[in-house]
């Protein structure tokens, strides 16, 4: 009998149980019964255990897939299996089984069509939209309804929305899905205007909540059509919660927290979404606290709500307050961290330069195979880097497949910021080698490394490059590194020149690093006009008056230095202190000059006496050690 076997379907989960089912029906001949290893196909095809998928597929390809005659008239199965494509992780894949069917004169239907239009939709393969769509002309199916909504939706997916409107105005019969697409595919498109010509025109019984829904969603993206928005919801003859989180949606974009709370707080029921819009709309007001006690009143939270939260302590330099959301996520909530959430992480660890932590998120994404492309790879190279590991940054960079210009971006800027210019400026033009297109943050990054490096030549050269070679017009960024590679190199006449002969108004940063170049050099000619600019554009900030002191006091300028530091007392302006931080042992220490706030400042401060004070010991140990390295 086939039912133990059958029993024993629902309780499989991992490859072993596979296994042990694959080897039964084997042993027992089962493997030849059609109908055991169709429900077998029916059970495991849906199942988020990739063995299990991967084990359907083969029963199928193997035990039916042109072995019976009878099923090239059904096409249930293949499409099935096709589902499991077009639906999954490999759509391109959908369209090869179609194709198979095709040519070995295997049925297709409605479904098969549906489904292979669906994948073309998920990768935006136009082209082959378009076959499909010419092949479905050819057939009686070709003005099915159902299938002239799906060609809707694939052409305002891939971008088209002319061809879309094409279908619809073609369309012998329409429902509301059809309205529905058209109004929705011209919001996401933009094209509000012909999304309202559409639903003043759309039949009274045709129009719904999502028809609603979506006309109130695209107006409200914008503060122009906010107004347009409320008129409808209040015009709505119902409402949902789609509604709802619409508007406050909209209230938020526009910075109109306020109503937005209002509106929060006449809902008649509210979800997570609502709750996360306004601990995120908060959160990026800077109300930090407001968000913090939102996010503590939610009667549930899921990810999308913790990864609201973790994010709004990031943008507003709260990272241990955003790990500590992290830990309570996985530990009290028992959430599975998503590729957003690790983002968030590892942005707040790589402010905070905690290592430890950041090599544990990177096992975790080891562990449960997590793909590294796009921004999670950029992430974790940006993290090691910020952590001082630049070994492991570039372990990561080597080990990503698939690198877009931001991987390559993360490498050279992680290497400009370890002060590794000739490392950078090598993957720079191993960029051009290999044909990958630099965009302006590239030469940011290579820019700055050759600044740090003292690579005067190769910086230049870059710059020309970027103008010349990739027609990119400079922004303020790539004029002050420019500045600061020349300041550096000590030539500053030229670096002076570069400010004044610049196509856009330099700010502050520019003509600091050029005052701070003087200064390192002893350039009172040009410092001085420099530093005066300065504080006539920003005479708030300490910085200039500093610098420009500190230059006065090496030319032995005394009057001239307290005049400086008596302008300073007046305005009430004091220096901020450096600050430095050292790991150990998986607690960050932090010092700031003449800090004594430390609880082991006196052994920390007994110690460095002692290492500064000549000692026959400690100097036999240093030059050993300089010795054997």
């Amino acid at each position: 009998s086939t039912l133990p076997t059958l029993l024993l379907l629902p309780k499989c989960k991992s490859q072993n149980h596979v296994n042990q089912i694959h080897a039964r029906i084997i042993t027992t001949g089962f493997i030849n019964n059609t109908s055991l290893t169709t429900k077998i196909i029916l059970n495991f095809i849906s199942s988020p255990h990739s063995s299990l998928l991967q084990f359907a597929r083969y029963v199928f390809f193997s035990r039916h897939a042109f072995q019976d005659s009878r099923e090239r008239d059904d096409p249930f199965l293949w499409n099935v299996i096709i589902k499991s494509y077009s639906h999954g992780c490999e759509p391109i894949r959908a369209l090869t089984l179609f194709s198979d069917m095709l040519e070995n004169g295997v049925s297709v239907d409605r479904f098969s069509f549906s489904l292979v239009l669906k994948a073309c939709s998920r990768v935006g393969l136009i082209k082959e939209g378009m076959q499909i769509h010419g092949f479905l002309a050819k057939l009686q199916i070709g003005s099915d309804l159902f299938l002239q909504n799906c060609l809707i939706s694939l052409y305002f997916i891939c971008g088209c929305p002319e061809l879309a409107r094409r279908v619809f105005s073609r369309m012998e019969n329409l429902d509301s899905v059809s309205y529905n697409s058209m109004i929705d595919g011209y919001v996401k498109c933009g094209m509000i205007d012909s999304a309202r010509l559409l639903f003043d025109r759309m039949p009274l019984e045709d129009k719904n909540l999502n028809s609603w829904n979506s006309l109130i969603w695209g107006y409200a993206q914008s503060e122009d059509g906010l107004k347009v928005a409320c008129e409808l919801f209040d015009n709505m003859p119902e409402r949902d919660l789609v509604s709802w989180n619409s508007m406050i949606d909209g209230y938020i974009k526009c910075g109109k927290m306020e109503d937005a709370r209002h509106l929060f707080d006449r809902m008649p029921k509210r979800d997570v979404v609502s709750w996360a819009s306004m601990v995120d709309g908060y959160a990026k007001l800077g109300s930090v606290e407001i968000a913090a006690a939102m996010f503590k009143k939610m009667p549930n939270r899921d990810v999308i709500a913790c990864n609201a939260m973790m994010a709004g302590y990031v943008q507003n330099g709260f990272f241990k307050e955003a790990l500590a959301v992290f830990d309570y996520m996985r530990g009290e909530c028992n959430l599975k961290p998503d590729a957003t959430t690790l983002l968030i992480v590892l942005s707040a660890i790589a402010q905070l330069g905690y290592l430890d932590e950041g090599r544990d998120i990177h096992g975790y994404i080891e562990v449960n195979r997590i793909y590294l492309g796009a921004k999670l790879g950029v992430a974790l190279i940006d993290m090691y880097s910020k952590c001082g590991s630049i070994e492991h940054a570039m372990l990561v960079f080597g080990n990503i497949e698939e690198k877009d210009v931001d991987h390559w971006n993360a490498m050279i800027c992680g290497l400009a910021i370890h002060g590794l210019g000739e490392l950078a400026f090598d993957l720079f033009m191993e960029m051009g080698r290999i044909s990958v297109v630099p965009d302006d943050i590239t030469f940011i990054g290579v820019l700055s490394a050759c600044a740090h490096a003292g690579l005067v030549k190769e910086g230049l050269m870059c710059f020309e490059i970027m103008r010349r070679i990739h027609r990119l017009e400079p922004k303020l960024q790539h004029f002050g590194c420019v500045v600061d590679i020349l300041g550096r190199a000590g030539k500053l006449e030229e670096a002076w020149k570069v400010v004044e002969q610049m196509p856009i108004e330099p700010n502050d940063v520019i003509w600091r690093t050029l005052l701070s170049a003087c200064n390192n050099h002893g350039n009172l000619k040009i410092g001085e006009p420099v530093a005066k600019h300065l504080i006539s554009l920003d005479s708030s900030n300490s910085s200039s008056y500093v610098l420009l002191s500190n230059m006065y006091a090496g030319f032995g300028m005394w009057s001239n230095v307290s005049r400086v530091r008596t302008m300073m007392k007046e305005r009430n302006l004091k220096k901020i202190p450096g600050c430095s931080w050292i790991e150990l042992e998986g607690i960050v220490h932090e010092f700031l000059v003449q800090d004594k706030s430390h609880p082991q400042v006196t052994e920390i401060c007994s110690f460095l006496d002692y290492m500064s004070t000549p000692n026959s010991e400690i100097t036999h140990s240093r030059n050993s050690d300089l010795v054997e390295s």
